[in-house]
């Protein structure tokens, strides 16, 4: 007789309710959930796109606001009106507005091609500019055309970016990128007569940012670590001689190391602006409440505007700044890593060097760890003639993550834009998209085998 056990009935229940108890899901599954469902979304086709434009309307709108509240005093003492600096910041916001949206959507071929006539363009404005250039502070870095001042040397960081960007492509699309003449004739001579017209106009930081671009498309086209150092040898050395013809450089330059020794002077600046981060805290002082800004902070709606960010917005808007900065970097290398055409993936790490280069440089000087250069923070600092070529470059920058080979594919999906559709009636366009659009359209309207069959039967 086979043995038999029994199971209590409070067993069988407790069993049953172990059974049914639904299991907890452990915090380490739910967080690499979390990241995988956010590397699907960075694998959209569409995503570099997006980063960029959404970054760069966010800056271009907290600058619009930096530029009305930093401005306010400023303006009012010299024309009678609170918003006479700022109005002319939003007209050079409308027009560069219209700019980026055109520039978006045109072909490589069109980019390709703009580069030379732009450089040329640039170089003529920075030679008016040696001669016939406005001085203000110092420095010739203005020129007066019908009762406009504009600064020649930013929109030649868009030229030399695009052109450099052209000549290596084409080098590389020939195969002719075996000797090391090759990868510096013409770039190397280019670069040169920017930047020396631009040390002409006193101009150190414009032509920092020219160098950086420079050196980006010499490390992504491969260029020896040789190269590197004779670069870097050659900037040394013309620094040295800016330094021997106007010595006073040497005390601005070394003015970042030990403000408090010239407080009144050279130090009286970089002081103010520590002294306008330090009181903004964690949280800020609130949006126009700034103390800075009365007539104690020199030039706080350009070159020292993220001092006033600091002071209003506190540590939390700085790195909200220095995040959308990031972005926009990560954006544009993402274009160029993502990218099979040489020339897009030139082209999108000059441009993304150029803007975030020159965003490290004034966040730089006024956090005191460079020296100050008076050159903008781009997209928030006031002046019209570094907004609209700096918007332009983002409509660039945006035209190449729609080249991304799914970007095509999805915009094309979609069918054309009215900036397309206006391109093309220009004959700037590649007349892609309303092929597609036609095709689908015309797809749709013919029947299908199915209701051929379906007519017949009728």
């Amino acid at each position: 007789m086979a043995a038999t056990t029994s199971v209590s009935p409070a067993a069988r229940g407790g069993a049953v309710r172990a059974r049914r108890r639904p299991k907890r899901r452990s915090w380490g599954g739910a967080g690499t959930g979390r990241v995988r469902e956010f590397a699907r979304l960075l694998d959209r086709p569409l995503t570099s796109y997006y980063l960029l434009f959404g970054s760069s309307v966010l800056l271009i709108v907290l600058g619009l606001v930096m530029v009305l509240s930093s401005s306010m005093v400023d303006s009012y003492t010299e024309t009678g009106s609170a918003f006479s600096l700022f109005l002319k910041q939003a007209v050079a916001a409308l027009i560069g507005i219209p700019l980026m949206l055109l520039a978006s959507p045109l072909p490589v071929r069109t980019l390709r091609l703009l580069g030379g006539p732009l450089l040329l363009v640039s170089v003529l404005l920075l030679v008016l500019t040696v001669f016939q250039g406005v001085e203000y502070y110092g420095a010739t870095r203005w020129l007066e055309i019908g009762g406009v001042t504009v600064q020649a040397s930013e929109p030649a960081k868009l030229a030399f970016a695009l052109w450099g960007a052209n000549v290596l492509a084409r080098r590389e699309e020939l195969r002719e990128l075996t000797e090391w003449r090759h990868l510096m004739m013409p770039l190397l001579p280019g670069c040169g007569i920017l930047v020396l017209l631009v040390l002409m106009g006193s101009d150190l930081g414009t032509s920092f940012v020219l160098m950086a671009i420079f050196v980006a498309l010499l490390w992504i086209i491969g260029a020896p670590g040789r190269l590197f150092l004779g670069v870097v040898g050659l900037v040394g050395l013309l620094v040295a001689i800016m330094i021997a013809v106007e010595p006073y450089r040497l005390k601005r330059l070394t003015a970042f190391l030990n403000p408090e020794s010239d407080p009144l002077n050279s130090g009286y600046q970089l002081l103010h602006g520590l002294y306008a981060l330090g009181t903004g805290g964690l949280f800020g002082v609130g949006i126009g409440a700034s103390r800075e800004k009365w007539g104690h902070l020199p030039h706080p709606e350009s070159d020292f505007i993220f001092a006033i960010i600091g002071e209003e917005f506190g540590l939390l808007g700085t790195l909200l700044v220095v995040g959308l900065f990031g972005v926009l970097g990560y954006s544009g290398l993402r274009v160029a890593a993502r990218a099979a055409d040489p020339f897009v993936r030139l082209a999108a790490v000059a441009v993304t060097t150029w803007i975030c280069v020159q965003a490290m440089v004034n966040i730089g000087t006024v956090i005191g760890v460079l020296p100050i250069t008076g050159i903008p923070l781009p997209f928030v600092s006031a002046g019209g003639s570094a907004l609209i070529p700096t918007m332009l470059g983002m409509g660039i920058l945006l035209a190449l993550a729609r080249n991304e080979p799914d970007a095509r594919a999805a915009l094309a999906a979609r069918g054309p834009t009215y900036a397309q559709r206006a391109l093309s009636w220009l004959g700037l366009g590649n007349g892609a998209g309303l092929g597609s659009a036609g095709a689908n359209r015309a797809s749709k309207t013919r029947p299908t085998q199915v209701q051929a069959r379906r007519n017949r039967r009728r």
